[in-house]
C-alpha cells in the first residue's frame, strides 16, 4: 500500500470494511522464452524516412519515452507495471544500462524525423547469450515491419560483439509478437509463469496490478 492508502485505512471507523483491506490476489501470466542462432541473420530493412540511432547515454530519456509510448496500452503493463508509467520506464532504462552486461551494440532507438517510434535494449548474460530486454514500437507505426528491423539490428549487434545465440521472453497472449519472432527464426525453449499481485478495482470489478 502507498502512504495515501494507509492513511485512508487508518481513518476508517471501527468495524468498517474497505476493499483496501482485502489481501492482494495473484494472477499468473504465461510467457515463452524463445532463442535464436545468430548465424545467417537477415539484414534489417526500414521504410524511407525511418532511422536507427545507436546507443549514447544522452539518449536515455528518449529511449524511456519511446518505451512508454510503445507499451502503455499493452498487456505487458499488467505483467510489468513500470512499463505503463513514464517514471517507471525511465527507472527501467537506467537499470538496464547500469547492468554489467549492458550491450550498447544491441541497444537502438528508432525515429521518423523528430518522432520517437521504437526502442530495443540488449544485455550480455553470464551464460554468454544475448538477452533482448525490451522491444517496442508505438501503436501508430505498427504493421510496417519496424519491430522486425529493430530486433534484427539488436541481434546483429550481439553477433558483432562475439555472441552466437540470443533469447527473449514474450507474454503468450501477445500472439502477433510471437508470430514475428517465430518467422525470424526464434524457437520456444521454455514456458514460464510470471506471478503478479493484483487488487480488485471497485470501479470496474477488474483485477489491476498492485
Amino acid at each position: 500500500m502507498t502512504p495515501g492508502t494507509l492513511e485512508h485505512v487508518r481513518n476508517l471507523p471501527a468495524g468498517c470494511w474497505s476493499p483496501l483491506l482485502e489481501p492482494p490476489r495473484v494472477r499468473y501470466f504465461k510467457r515463452y522464452r524463445m532463442e535464436i542462432d545468430l548465424e545467417g541473420l537477415a539484414s534489417p530493412e526500414l521504410p524511407t524516412d525511418f532511422t536507427l540511432i545507436g546507443w549514447h547515454s544522452s539518449l536515455l530519456d528518449a529511449h524511456a519515452e519511446a518505451l512508454y509510448a510503445s507499451f502503455f496500452q499493452c498487456i505487458d503493463t499488467q505483467v510489468f507495471p513500470s512499463l505503463g508509467d513514464r517514471t517507471g520506464c525511465r527507472h527501467l532504462m537506467a537499470e538496464v544500462t547500469r547492468r554489467p552486461g549492458f550491450e550498447p551494440w544491441a541497444t537502438w532507438l528508432l525515429k521518423c524525423g523528430d518522432e520517437l517510434v521504437g526502442t530495443v535494449q540488449g544485455v550480455r548474460e553470464r551464460s554468454g547469450m544475448g538477452a533482448i530486454q525490451n522491444i517496442g514500437v508505438v501503436w501508430a507505426h505498427r504493421g510496417r515491419g519496424l519491430g522486425r528491423a529493430l530486433l534484427l539490428q539488436a541481434l546483429h549487434g550481439f553477433r558483432l560483439s562475439g555472441l552466437g545465440r540470443a533469447f527473449l521472453e514474450v507474454t503468450a497472449e501477445n500472439d502477433p509478437a510471437v508470430r514475428v519472432y517465430h518467422r525470424l527464426g526464434f524457437r520456444r525453449r521454455k514456458t514460464l509463469y510470471k506471478a503478479v499481485e493484483v487488487l480488485q478495482d471497485t470501479n470496474n470489478s477488474s483485477l489491476v496490478p498492485a
